[in-house]
């Protein structure tokens, strides 16, 4: 009898990845076999009724019959759950299941579902603790909140990949393998004072034993921006009949919308068709010369849309290559990126190309060498944080008659603001280049059978190149006189960290042991030198150097320089993987301090219950596993004072503060060339750490079989002695103060965390994961007066920082007769805001502002379901913050007439006040601003800022592993992505997603968009 051969392709069930090495047994014999790098197999079997063993290390064993069959395709089922994980903790790695601080773990497939060009945004909705206020901007950094705000100033936490810290920017997505997020004192007091703000740990990938594997995806699509009319301006018309309002027989619309308007030596005006004073023969540009300048432009009566003009469609692509592979001595992963992601807003865009090499070798049994390499380009267009499309009315076009830009120059009450359109072209040539070379080079030893000692030299290399040319923006009716002028600014960065580990560990009876001691060693250094030159004769890219500049020479440089050395340890043990203890301690040295407060330490200590294996829950066999867990440590901060602050600074009497100063001779004489000195800072030896005071109570399990994970968290963060500039009487005269420990604040909240997996029928399989995390903050102390502001916001004692504060709006004054029986108002008449009397006296005064809100959510939450059928996959992403107020400013610019009449304004008012419209809230319109309409801060521009949104769904296909076996293809995915897809809100703005500083944000003055809709289409292939 002939034996019949059984072919297959053996693959991974979650992944659909093909999976070299598996073991193919028949049962009772010895016949078998491996699967090769596509994961395909062939071997003979006996007989006809056969069964087949497919066995490989962490899956489920299958048992599979094989009667008369030819062809036998596997998936395997992975073997471990989520609960066995190893996970990255700090300096090593811990199980999952052991950990007993507050630890964040990112789902990276729902990561890579994503298709996102930042690894940043990634973290959205991603992690409990994790608040991201995303950047539209392209290669801009968004803003991360672990557990809120910390200090007054720098909040953003530590990130450490591959042991080295740097920007998440810098990192592909694809090349990413974890992401962990140290929330608590019990996770994160291993890196001492710069883990006061959280650490967001990321590993990436590493070759594996095998053939070598040969990745490539590929991701092309667009990007839309907002249509309608997201700011709701006025067109031509409904502007001319508020303007005629306030302006009741102006020049401009007198008549009606005239047909030009001109601007000349001799004045100004307006024109109909065939008025000789709009005749082309009269056209004169001549920059910077306005004084002889003759500039006509046609009235656009249907209005410019300068929003749909300032932005428009952008593509991106990106492309990731990627081998790997390894053998018993050495393992390897070499990966290039490239992506060019082009912005909505004009000329716009980010360029990254990239480079990564892991490699590690073993020499003989016991050493390990290796090495990490990010080599990363980024050229970075112009654009700004903030556009201003209602900076002019809508009568005035994009160019004028002879197709030179249009502007506030060309006419009668046209304002003074720049055309935004001619303002983005105008940068197309700017420079703004990024160099970073990252890495580290490691040795590993084992030795005396439980301990392992490593080195660690880690680098972080960064260099900047910006050329910035201004032109002189003729068209704009201020600056149009401006002389050309050339920035050109360079940087140099490098952070070097020498880190050396001991590590112990040892399994005896039911005792689990882990000692890890250390050193650490970072050193910071910064330069940078700019140079400017104006009067350039020529505005040719290639004339743009300084030599060609013919005056106004400005220089500058700096140097900046810090350092920290530290010790550390932790020790993480276990009796019965039932009682957890950890406890850690590290003492920093930083040089940014004086000498009696360069020391301090940092401990903790955690504790676990892993109360499902007590004898008393084991009847309970819908328990998988249960864990109680607590920590209480100390974090410090220096990121709020630099090294400069412990020394008292001095300056010349040339350039500082203003560059035109001069020199003066101490004696007086005042035309001496004899250099004198002013204090510019007063130092303070004192200054210290700030102290973070971290409690943290969680509770984890999983139940019904392993398909349903929760975890809860409660925590405290009391931060004291925060670093501010101390308050400074002005008696004391000329020189700023010193950052001193002056303030303290408040955190308490709740983190939650369950996901659900599950299967419908034998083929589609789901899970659902929801995590919530709540907020609370308070300022606890600030010196008298007890509260600081900055700008609109107020950090004040017993309010939440970064608060609103200002007069509290009851209504509008309908009559005279209203005005006589409300309390004192400056400028109270009909038609304006009524303010509330907070204090009884009779008078408003400041003294009757009051707490209007502030920008921190009650909640943030996100929301991911993925299901897969077959070779189908479906996963989408909901991200939502609740209670979150905005302060928009950009009503302050659009909702008041009197505020900038001549810039566009909102089509409320439309609806504004009059005696025979008294049923609303927007004030009448006036030609001027007032006490009591938006000349203070109240609550008219307090919004909700609330909102829901769709960030992605996602439609994938894998391919048939017969059908790509035959051009030699592992495996191969495509999918479809739409991102951005809505946003529920109340919100009346271009996006409720507002950023902004840790000591003031949530302040709306007309931000990129960042909702901005999205489809992408993606292929993956593996060889």
């Amino acid at each position: 009898m002939l034996q019949q051969r059984i072919t297959g392709t053996i693959t991974d069930s979650k992944t659909g990845e093909a999976m070299p090495g598996v073991n193919v047994l028949i049962e009772g014999t010895t016949i078998g076999t491996i699967t090769d790098a596509s994961g395909k197999y062939s071997i003979d079997k006996p007989s006809d009724n056969v069964i087949l063993i497919i066995s490989f290390i962490g899956y489920t064993t299958q048992r599979i019959s094989a009667d008369g069959s030819t062809v036998v395709d596997v998936k395997l089922e992975a073997l471990l759950t989520s609960l066995d994980e190893v996970v990255v903790t700090g300096y090593s790695t811990q199980r999952r299941k052991d950990i007993t601080g507050s630890v964040s773990i990112v789902d990276i497939n729902n990561v890579k579902r994503l298709t996102s060009r930042s690894a940043v945004e990634t973290l959205q909705g991603m992690a409990s603790g994790v608040n991201v206020i995303r950047s539209g901007v392209p290669g801009a950094t968004s803003k991360i909140f672990i557990r809120g705000i910390t200090n007054f100033g720098d909040t953003d936490p530590l990130i450490i990949v591959d042991g080295i810290e740097q920007n998440l920017n810098n990192i592909s997505i694809k090349d990413i393998e974890s992401i962990q997020v140290l929330k608590d004192a019990g996770a994160a007091s291993i890196y001492g004072v710069r883990g006061a703000n959280g650490v967001i740990l990321v590993t990436t990938k590493k070759g594996k034993t095998g053939a070598p594997v040969i990745s490539y995806e590929a991701t092309i699509g667009m990007q839309y921006p907002l249509t309608g009319n997201p700011l709701n301006l006025l067109n031509s018309q409904d502007y001319m009949a508020v303007f005629n309002q306030a302006f009741p027989g102006n020049v401009l619309y007198k008549d009606g919308l005239p047909d030009y308007t001109y601007m000349g030596p001799g004045g100004s005006g307006v024109a109909m068709e065939g008025d000789p004073r709009v005749n082309p023969s009269q056209y004169f540009l001549e920059a910077p010369n306005k004084g002889r300048n003759y500039v006509i432009q046609k009235v656009n009566k249907e209005g410019t849309d300068w929003w749909d003009e300032v932005y428009e469609k952008a593509p991106f692509t990106e492309h990731n290559l990627s081998a790997s592979g390894g053998t018993d001595k050495a393992n390897y992963l070499f990966a290039i990126g490239y992506l060019n992601q082009q912005g909505t807003n004009v000329n716009s865009y980010v360029k990254r190309y990239s480079v990564r090499i892991n490699t590690e070798f073993k020499a003989g049994k016991h050493l390990r060498i290796g090495e990490n390499i990010n080599l990363i380009i980024r050229d970075i267009g112009a654009v700004s944080g903030s556009v201003a499309p209602y900076g002019l009315q809508s009568i005035v076009p994009v160019k004028d008659i002879m197709g030179n830009w249009a502007g506030s120059f060309g006419g009668p009450l046209l304002g003074q603001s720049g055309n935004p359109v001619a303002a983005q072209y105008r940068n197309v040539d700017d420079i703004n280049n990024e160099w970073y070379q990252i890495g580290n080079v490691y040795a590993e030893l084992d030795f005396l059978k439980n301990f392992k000692a490593r080195t660690s030299l880690g680098y972080n290399f960064g260099q900047s190149f910006r050329h910035d040319f201004s032109t002189c923006p003729y068209e704009t009716s201020e600056s149009n006189n401006a002389l050309n002028s050339l920035t050109i600014t360079s940087g140099l960065g490098r952070t070097m960290t020498f880190t050396n580990t001991l590590n112990y560990k040892k399994t005896f009876d039911n005792h689990d042991l882990n000692v890890l001691i250390g050193s650490e060693a970072i050193e910071y250094q910064s330069r940078n030198v700019s140079g400017t030159k104006k009067d350039f004769f020529s505005e040719a890219p290639s004339f743009q150097v300084l030599d060609n500049g013919q005056s106004g020479i400005m220089n500058s440089s700096y140097i900046y320089k810090h350092a920290l050395f530290s010790l550390f340890s932790r020790l993480d043990y276990s009796y019965s993987s039932k009682y957890l203890l950890s406890v850690t301690v590290r003492r920093d040295g930083s040089s940014r301090f004086g000498p009696e407060q360069k020391y301090g330490a940092f401990p903790a200590v955690s504790l676990g219950w892993r109360i499902s294996n007590e004898s008393f829950m084991k009847s309970l066999t819908w328990l998988n596993d249960m864990k109680i867990r607590g920590s209480y440590g100390v974090l410090g901060s220096q990121s709020n004072v630099d090294a400069l602050n412990q020394y008292t600074l001095y300056y010349s009497g040339k350039g500082y503060p203003d560059p035109t100063d001069h020199y003066y001779d101490l004696a007086g004489t005042g035309n001496s060339a004899i250099q004198g000195f002013g204090i510019q800072r007063y130092g303070n030896t004192d200054t210290g750490w700030e102290e973070n005071l971290v409690t943290n109570l969680g509770f984890d399990a999983t139940i019904l079989n392993n398909s349903l994970d929760i975890s809860v968290e409660y925590y405290k963060k009391a931060i004291n002695g925060l670093l501010f500039t101390a308050p400074k009487p002005a008696v004391v005269g000329e020189g700023s103060s010193p950052k001193i420990n002056i303030g303290d604040i408040q955190n308490t909240g709740i983190d939650g965390t369950i996901t659900y997996r599950g299967k419908i029928i034998s083929d589609l399989h789901f899970s659902v994961g929801l995590n919530l995390t709540t907020y609370k903050n308070d300022v606890v102390d600030i010196p008298d007066p007890g509260y600081f502001d900055v700008g609109v916001v107020r950090n004040q004692e017993g309010f939440p920082v970064s608060s609103f504060f200002g007069y509290k709006v009851i209504g509008l004054f309908n009559s005279t007769e209203d005005v006589a029986a409300a309390p004192i108002q400056n400028g109270a008449a009909p038609g304006r805001f009524q303010f509330l009397d907070a204090n009884g006296d009779g008078i408003i005064s400041p003294t009757d502002r009051v707490h209007l809100g502030d920008p921190n959510p009650d909640f943030t939450y996100g929301i991911n379901l993925t299901m897969e059928y077959k070779s189908f996959d479906f996963s989408s992403f909901f991200y939502g913050s609740r209670g979150n107020d905005i302060y928009s400013s950009i009503r302050l610019a659009t909702d008041f007439l009197g505020y900038y009449p001549t810039w566009n304004k909102s089509n409320v008012l439309l609806n504004a006040w009059t005696p025979e419209n008294t049923n609303t809230n927007i004030p009448k319109v006036e030609s001027s601003a007032s006490f009591s309409t938006s000349g203070q801060n109240n609550s008219y521009y307090i919004q909700d800022g609330s909102f829901l949104k769709l960030r992605s769904l996602v439609f994938g296909y894998t391919l048939s592993p017969d059908l790509l076996s035959k051009i030699n293809i592992s495996s191969s995915r495509l999918y479809l992505q739409a991102a951005n897809l809505f946003t529920i809100t109340e919100y009346v703005g271009i996006d409720p997603e507002v950023g902004g500083s840790a000591a003031a944000f949530g302040i709306d003055g007309g931000s990129y968009p960042n909702s901005e809709p999205s489809i992408t289409f993606g292929l993956t292939v593996t060889f």
